[in-house]
C-alpha cells in the first residue's frame, strides 16, 4: 500500500484493501477507484503453473469504466451523503444513472441537463421508498432551473418506464416541521417562541386537510402551503403571546426560507377559517377577523366536517331561495306586462334590478375560478355584425362548399339561369 498513497483519480488518501472474489485488490474509498487488480484462476493446471488472470479478463469485460459516467456515479453519492440518505438509496439512484448513461436519448444531453439527470435519479429513489423530497430541494442544491428538472423528470420516468408514486403529503409535512429551528430544545429559543414538533406536525396536518377540502391544495406547490400552515398552528397552540408574530418573524426564527406565494395561501387559509368560524354558535357577539380564526382554530379543526357540511348546507337553502324569487317575480313581472299590455302601456322584462335571480355562488371553489387572472372580453354590441343573408360569396368559397358532381351541376344550372 505504500506505493499507493494518493488515488490517481481524486487524489484521496484514503485507500482500502478490499477482497473481490477471494482476491485482495487496493480501492479508493471515496470515489471506488480501483488502484490495483486482483489477480484469479479460472482452472487448475492454471493454478499448477501460477499463471493469474485477471478480474477483466475471466469476465471477457476489458473495457474500464468511462470517465465520465465515474463522474456521474460520484455526484451521485455525493448527493445522497448531503441528503443523508441510507445506503440502499444510493444503490439505486446509481443504478438509474447508468441506465441513462446508457440509454440513446440521453446521449446528446448537455452538461447542465446531465446534471439534472442524477437530481432526478436521486429524487426517483427517495419517491419510490417513500422518502419526503421536493423538486426544490433539489434545485437548490443543483442551482438548477424548476421546469427544466420538471420536464427532465418526466422525460426519464418515461424513457425508463419507471413506477413511481405519489408523494406522501403527510410525511413530507412531518420532516418539513422537525427542521425548524423553535422546536429544538438547546436553549437558544425563548420560551414563549419554543413548542414541540409533535404538536405542531400534528395541527399542521389538521389545517392541510382542511385546505385540501377547500380546493387550496390542488395545483400547488406544497412547501408554500405547508409554511402557511405551519405558522398558523404555531399561533394557535399559543395565541396569547404569538398573534402579534408575523409570518417573515415565523420564518426567521425557525431559520427557514420563506417561499414567495407563502403570504398569498395564508390570506386564502385566512378567508377560509373566517367563514368556518362564522358558524361556530358562540362567537356570533364576537367580530369575524383572522384574529378570532386563529384562537379558535382548535375548535375549528375538532368540528370541521360539520362546519363544511353546514356552510354548503346554508348556501344551498340560500340558493334555493333566490331561484324561487327569481321565478315567483318573473311571473309577476309577465303578468304584469299583459295587463300593462291591455291598457296601452309596455313595461321591459327582465331581472330585478338588485341583483336577485343571478344565484348565489358556492361558498368554496378553486381560487383560479374565484379569482381568474385574465376576464373574457365580451365583445360589445356595436362589434357586433348581423347577418342578414344579403352578404356577397366569392367563387372560392362557393367552390369550397361545393363537394359532388351533382352539386356543380345544379350551381352550374343556376348560373345558366341568371
Amino acid at each position: 500500500m505504500s506505493d499507493f498513497s494518493k488515488c490517481p483519480d481524486c487524489g484521496s488518501s484514503d485507500i482500502v484493501d478490499d477482497a473481490h472474489y477471494s482476491q485482495n485488490q487496493l480501492v479508493c474509498a471515496s470515489c471506488g477507484f480501483i488502484l490495483t487488480e486482483g489477480l484469479l484462476t479460472t482452472t487448475q493446471a492454471e493454478e499448477g503453473f501460477s499463471q493469474g488472470v485477471r478480474f477483466s479478463e475471466s469476465t471477457g469485460e476489458k473495457d474500464s469504466i468511462s470517465r465520465c459516467k465515474l463522474r456521474e456515479i460520484i455526484r451521485v453519492r455525493n448527493m445522497c451523503r448531503t441528503l443523508r440518505l441510507p445506503n440502499t438509496f444510493e444503490d439505486t439512484a446509481v443504478s438509474y444513472v447508468e441506465r441513462a448513461f446508457h440509454h440513446p436519448s440521453f446521449h446528446q444531453a448537455s452538461l447542465p441537463k446531465k446534471e439534472i439527470i442524477v437530481g432526478c435519479c436521486v429524487y426517483i429513489t427517495c419517491r419510490q421508498h417513500s422518502w419526503p423530497l421536493t423538486m426544490g430541494t433539489i434545485c437548490s442544491l443543483l442551482y438548477a432551473d424548476s421546469l427544466l428538472f420538471a420536464s427532465t423528470y418526466g422525460r426519464l420516468v418515461k424513457e425508463l418506464e419507471l413506477d413511481v408514486p405519489a408523494a406522501s403529503l403527510a410525511e413530507l409535512v412531518k420532516s418539513h416541521c422537525k427542521s425548524f429551528r423553535l422546536c429544538q430544545s438547546d436553549g437558544s429559543i425563548p420560551a414563549p417562541h419554543f413548542e414541540d414538533a409533535n404538536k405542531i406536525a400534528e395541527r399542521t396536518l389538521q389545517i392541510m386537510e382542511v385546505a385540501s377540502d377547500t380546493w387550496l391544495v390542488t395545483g400547488r406547490h406544497p412547501i408554500p402551503i405547508i409554511t402557511a400552515a405551519a405558522y398558523l398552528a404555531w399561533q394557535s397552540l399559543r395565541p396569547a403571546s404569538r398573534l402579534k408574530n408575523s409570518l417573515p418573524f415565523f420564518c426567521k426564527l425557525a431559520e427557514i426560507d420563506q417561499p414567495p406565494p407563502s403570504t398569498k395561501r395564508l390570506k386564502e387559509m385566512y378567508s377560509v377559517l373566517i367563514r368556518l368560524a362564522s358558524n361556530l354558535p358562540w362567537l356570533n357577539k364576537f367580530p369575524k377577523n383572522a384574529k378570532t380564526a386563529v384562537q379558535c382554530l382548535g375548535d375549528i379543526l375538532k368540528h370541521r366536517n360539520f362546519l363544511l357540511k353546514q356552510s354548503l348546507d346554508f348556501h344551498t337553502e340560500e340558493s334555493t331561495k333566490q331561484q324561487e324569487s327569481s321565478s315567483r317575480n318573473d311571473s309577476e313581472s309577465k303578468t304584469d306586462e299583459q295587463h300593462d299590455k291591455s291598457e296601452g302601456t309596455c313595461l321591459p322584462t327582465g331581472k330585478l334590478a338588485n341583483g336577485q335571480g343571478l344565484g348565489v355562488k358556492r361558498l368554496f371553489l378553486p381560487p383560479c375560478v374565484e379569482n381568474p387572472r385574465k376576464k373574457l372580453r365580451m365583445p360589445q354590441q356595436s362589434e357586433v355584425q348581423a347577418c342578414t343573408g344579403e352578404e356577397d360569396i366569392s367563387d372560392s368559397e362557393i367552390e369550397q362548399l361545393l363537394r359532388t358532381q351533382e352539386e356543380m351541376d345544379e350551381y352550374l344550372k343556376a348560373c345558366s339561369w341568371d
